[in-house]
Parts: structure tokens; C-alpha cells; sequence
């Protein structure tokens, strides 16, 4: 009885017939299947573990997994593999909510290592390919409009606006662009390591793989991070130019801000009783690398009748809920327990702390 053999066709790229169709075949190969399951085992058992490199900083050992499984079975069975490691491995190890759509950066990041590892000549600079695509495509880009998804489905469509307006955070960008290199130099690593074993078990067919770091991969890995640091810092300088920084608070941060600004309106004025007054933040305007912030503020006054109406109605509805709207907030407020009696518009140095300015215009 004939038996077909197994192609070993290493391709220079993933953007060709015969790649895909040898990526399909895996489907049908009991071996490689077996090994699958094993990487996804490996993988889920990885996710508590992590290499720490300072304090909340860490790289997350199932990364290893993920390359090295992708590099073997290819981005048909990737799509799989992801799907049954990040359901198993929340069920096992869960952390936060659990929303579905977030398995599509499971699947894309094993994607981005299949398409550049699968049946090619491994090198440094394909991982640090990889790498790049997963950092900023994945972690700074899909993560953040995943949330917006999640945000939206809750019924908070004014955090989903939120989130997808702070795609390119500072905390995120800078942080993935100072993981993206030790990550990848530590794949690379793992890899070399790993190569030759899989290359002897017929699981990967090259076994000459060039995964030192030359001077051209060296400069590959400097040029990416600068290309990174350049466009986070041209979008950065725009988006804080024509966008409020109080489109990225935390909840925390919001609640902070309106209580800051109700003390400081009441310190400038005092024509309302300080127990009846909330600030609400419009808007905060500071330019990249500057110091000094324009805030617009709205003043409300507590409508004390209609606030406890709604306590009455709503357990949850208490001054905390009130300190904690954005702009649109009172207007969305049911219980219409606020009523705008001022706009400020106030600008302050956020270094020394000093108010250069303090406009106040009462509505009549």
C-alpha cells in the first residue's frame, strides 16, 4: 500500500498555495496532532508563571510555548490551539471577566508566530518580527478596541469612546516598546535552544537555523524600537494636542479630578454652600511634553429632592455615583439630581501646582 510522504518544503514567506496547503495537511497528521495537544498543554500550564525583570514587569513564560508550538504546527492548527488554551486556561487560572472576543488575541498573537516561524529558516530576524507585530498590533491596538467591544456590550458606551480614543496610551505604548526587545532576544534564545531538538523528531526541517544575533539583526531590533518610539511619539504629540487627557481616567482618577476641582472652585468663590456643590471635569487639554493644562469645568448644584428621590428608587445611586460622571454624565443622569449653574475654565501648572488662570461665568 503507497504511502504519501510528508512534505519538508521550507517557504520564504507565508503568501503562497503550497504553504497553506502544507499547513492544512497538518490537520491530517496523527503525530503532529499528538504534539499539538502537548504545546497547548504546555502552554495553559505556563500561564501562571512569569520572568520577572522588575517590579510589575515581567515576561510571561507561555509566550515560549506559543512561538515554539507555532513554529511547528503552523497557522491552521494555530487558530485551534489558541482557542483551547485561552478557554482551558481561564478556566484554570481565570483573571478578570470573562468576555469571548478576547481570545482573538490569543489566536492573533499564535498567528503572527506561525506565519513568520512555520516551515521557514528560523532566524533572530523573524522573531523579532513577530514580536513587533505582537506588541503594538495586538497588545497596544486589538487589546484596546477588545475592551471597547466589552465596554459597549456592558452598556457603557462613553468608556467603550474612552477606550478606543486612548488606543496608544502612554503607560502601554512605552511599555510594550521596552518589552519588545528583551522578549524577543529571550525567544530567540529559547528557540536556539529548541531547533535542533525539534528538527531531530521531524518537527521542524531546518536544522542549520541562524538564530544569533549579527550586527544586521542588531540593527533590525534598534531600528523597529526607534520606528516605535517615533510613531508613538507623533501620535502622542497629536492626540494630546486635539484630545482631552480626561478621555483616558481611570474611574478612580475621574473621581479624583471632580473632587480637586470642586475644592478649588470653592476656594475661588464662594457663592454656593460647599455641601451642595459637584465640579464635573469637561475636559483637560495639555500638550506633549508640557506643563501647563487647560481644564474646562462645569459646576453643578445638588437638586437635594430629586437625589434622594432616586436613592429611594436605587440603592446604588449615592454621591460616589455623582462624583463619578464625566461630561456627559449629568445630562444622562435620570434622576436630573444635578443643575448647572457655572462653566470654569482654569489653567493650572501641573508641576508647581500654581493656577495661572481662573475664569468663572455663572449661567443664568
Amino acid at each position: 500500500m503507497s504511502r504519501t510522504q510528508k512534505s519538508t518544503t521550507l517557504y520564504p514567506h507565508p503568501f503562497s498555495k503550497a504553504y497553506w496547503r502544507d499547513a492544512a495537511a497538518e490537520l491530517k497528521d496523527i503525530k503532529m496532532l499528538v504534539v499539538t495537544a502537548l504545546m497547548i498543554a504546555l502552554r495553559i500550564a505556563l500561564k501562571p508563571f512569569a520572568i520577572y525583570i522588575g517590579p510589575q514587569m515581567a515576561i510571561q513564560t507561555a509566550t515560549l510555548a506559543t512561538a515554539l508550538g507555532a513554529m511547528i504546527f503552523g497557522p491552521v492548527l494555530a487558530i485551534p490551539a489558541a482557542i483551547i488554551s485561552d478557554t482551558i486556561g481561564f478556566m484554570i487560572f481565570p483573571t478578570g471577566d470573562y468576555f469571548l472576543p478576547f481570545m482573538l488575541t490569543e489566536i492573533a498573537s499564535t498567528m503572527f508566530y506561525a506565519l513568520c516561524l512555520y516551515r521557514a529558516k528560523p532566524s533572530a530576524t523573524r522573531v523579532i518580527i513577530a514580536r513587533f507585530l505582537i506588541c503594538f498590533v495586538v497588545n497596544v491596538v486589538l487589546q484596546q478596541l477588545i475592551f471597547a467591544w466589552q465596554y459597549t456590550y456592558m452598556g457603557n458606551p462613553e468608556k467603550a469612546k474612552d477606550s478606543i480614543l486612548g488606543i496608544m496610551t502612554v503607560a502601554r505604548i512605552f511599555k510594550n516598546l521596552f518589552f519588545f526587545p528583551i522578549e524577543a532576544v529571550v525567544i530567540t534564545l529559547f528557540l536556539k535552544v529548541l531547533v535542533p531538538i525539534t528538527a531531530r523528531a521531524k518537527l521542524t526541517y531546518d536544522r542549520s537555523a541562524n538564530l544569533s544575533f549579527n550586527k544586521k539583526q542588531i540593527a533590525a531590533l534598534v531600528l523597529l524600537v526607534v520606528v516605535g518610539i517615533g510613531s508613538a511619539v507623533g501620535y502622542l504629540t497629536y492626540r494630546y494636542r486635539d484630545t482631552s487627557r480626561s478621555a483616558d481616567y481611570t474611574d478612580a482618577q475621574r473621581v479624583e479630578a471632580n473632587k480637586a476641582m470642586t475644592t478649588l472652585v470653592l476656594e475661588k468663590t464662594d457663592e454656593w454652600d460647599s455641601e451642595t456643590v459637584v465640579c464635573i471635569v469637561d475636559s483637560a487639554y495639555r500638550p506633549m511634553f508640557e506643563n501647563e493644562t487647560d481644564y474646562t469645568v462645569s459646576v453643578y448644584i445638588l437638586d437635594k429632592e430629586a437625589f434622594a428621590a432616586g436613592q429611594e428608587k436605587d440603592a446604588d445611586y449615592d454621591l460616589d455615583t455623582l462624583w463619578g460622571y464625566s461630561k456627559s454624565g449629568p445630562s444622562k443622569d435620570k434622576y436630573k439630581s444635578l443643575v448647572k449653574v457655572a462653566q470654569v475654565t482654569i489653567e493650572k501648572n501641573e508641576k508647581t501646582e500654581e493656577i495661572l488662570t481662573f475664569d468663572l461665568k455663572t449661567i443664568k
